[in-house]
């Protein structure tokens, strides 16, 4: 019985490319109201990415101020990735339930009141509390703006092209973050970066009030596996940047808790992650090219990051520069690999940008200390195009495999499975830099386009149909 229910409660998921929107959402493809709960999701979207990009450049800075070592630093980044992806299941599954925009809305007003916190920090745990709170709030607002753009783009090219330039808004947010993050901290100090996002929350909320509306979706709690998944996710982070005893028992709390949450999850008739979901060929390629991308991308800009401030000794400003030629192509690349996805479909994009930012990877096994940081900053660039070319595609095939109203617990799995990859990659490779920075970053580079190139064999199974013939 509790299988069958299961089965049922998934068979709405796994419905591929369907058109249908939202009920008592306003849908359409060229209507302002769909230009304007694009525009509102693109920079709720960019929002949150500028806050995962910009704390890098701020980690020496705010080292120094509160007396912080490495596992402290990590912290201060996997709060935020922790928190963001621990719960990035549940809140898909809210935004469905209450609404997308409903779930927008909260998202953001309490992402803007916890910036102000980690701005007026008064110490490092203070700061750590206060990245979670925006990393709960971060995990509404992202899969909450990825089914506003589902739900008003009915038509899959349009889709396409929607999800492509939602995507260059948090890339562009990536490109700006460490330039502004250097600017802020040279000019203020490393509460600015965080005090930035207040105006940006504002026309957030201004844009929402003109925006359409979405219908709730009622639908059961999952408590149990909503409660057993944040476990198991905290746990694991914890283990991989702890270590040592507490490390270990915490892994096994991750273990024993994962165990738990696939157990309730097969028997809920109302799943938070509904196991069948998997079964989909698409879902499970772009989840695991979703991953592989974020290890790739997030954790080398950390580890590299450290690497111009800590070991090449340059400031905060100029390390943010050296990140410009690596992101200022993000967003220009990500509009043309929507706009391949919707003539030539996803597979397309894919196959060609994972091995170029595996390649980037590997061209820089040959950097070390003595390395000029402007050819430092030149290799970094395929990795970034290579994962910019990858990444829209990818999502737009995620959402062409669900039904509309199921489109935030598709966004929610999707990147809670790129945020979970993207935290532990930080805490691992920032677990082997700390032990010794060339050998660890050079095996960090290697680990990375290893993952690239199993899921670029994975890539070969989606459909190399266009987004308009689906």
């Amino acid at each position: 019985m509790p299988t069958n229910q299961m089965s049922r409660a998934s068979e709405p998921v796994l419905g591929q490319g369907e058109s249908g929107s939202e009920p008592g959402s306003e849908p359409g493809s060229g209507k302002p109201s769909s230009a304007l709960t694009l525009t509102a999701s693109l920079l709720g979207f960019a929002l949150t990415c500028l806050d995962a990009s910009v704390v890098n450049v701020a980690l020496p800075t705010i080292g120094s101020s509160f007396g912080a070592g490495m596992s402290g630093l990590q912290w201060v980044v996997d709060a935020y990735t922790l928190a963001f992806a621990a719960l990035m299941l549940s809140t898909g599954a809210f935004s469905d339930r209450a609404g997308a925009s409903r779930a927008y809305a909260l998202g953001t007003v309490v992402f803007t009141l916890a910036s102000a916190a980690c701005g007026l920090a008064p110490n490092l745990p203070a700061l750590v509390g206060a990245r979670v709170v925006q990393g709960v709030a971060a995990a509404v607002v992202l899969p909450a703006s990825l089914a506003l753009v589902r739900q008003a783009y009915a038509e899959p090219a349009r889709r396409a092209r929607a999800v492509a330039a939602w995507a260059a808004g948090g890339s562009l947010a990536v490109a700006l973050g460490p330039v502004a993050g250097g600017a802020l901290i040279a000019a203020w100090n490393w509460r600015g970066i965080f005090f930035v996002n207040l105006p940006v929350g504002a026309v957030i909320l201004l844009l929402l009030l003109r925006a359409p509306r979405s219908r709730p979706r009622p639908a059961p709690l999952d408590l149990p596996g909503q409660l057993t998944a944040v476990v198991a996710l905290t746990a694991l982070t914890f283990a991989v940047i702890e270590g040592g005893t507490a490390g270990r028992v915490a892994l096994l709390t991750a273990v024993v808790a994962g165990a738990a949450f696939l157990r309730i999850e097969t028997r809920q008739a109302h799943p938070v992650v509904p196991l069948g979901l998997f079964r989909n060929r698409t879902v499970a390629t772009t989840v695991a090219v979703g991953s592989a991308v974020s290890v790739a991308f997030y954790s080398m800009v950390f580890v590299f990051s450290l690497f111009f401030q800590q070991v090449q000794h340059h400031s905060a400003l100029y390390a943010g520069l050296l990140f410009l030629p690596m992101t200022s192509l993000i967003a220009v690349t990500n509009v043309v690999a929507g706009k391949i996805t919707g003539r030539y479909g996803p597979r397309l994009p894919m196959l060609v940008g994972q091995p170029v930012a595996a390649a980037g990877l590997l061209a820089l096994l040959c950097v070390d200390a003595r390395t000029s940081p402007v050819l430092v900053a030149v290799l970094l660039v395929p990795l970034a195009l290579g994962c910019a070319l990858t990444v829209p595609p990818l999502t737009a095939a995620m959402m062409d495999a669900v039904p509309a109203d199921r489109a935030g617990l598709a966004a929610g799995v999707l990147n809670a499975a790129r945020q979970v990859s993207g935290g532990l990659g930080i805490a691992v490779f920032g677990a082997l830099v700390a032990s010794g920075f060339e050998t660890g970053m050079r095996l960090s580079l290697a680990v990375s386009a290893a993952l690239l190139t199993v899921t670029f064999a994975l890539s070969f199974r989606l459909s190399g149909r266009s987004a308009s013939q689906t």
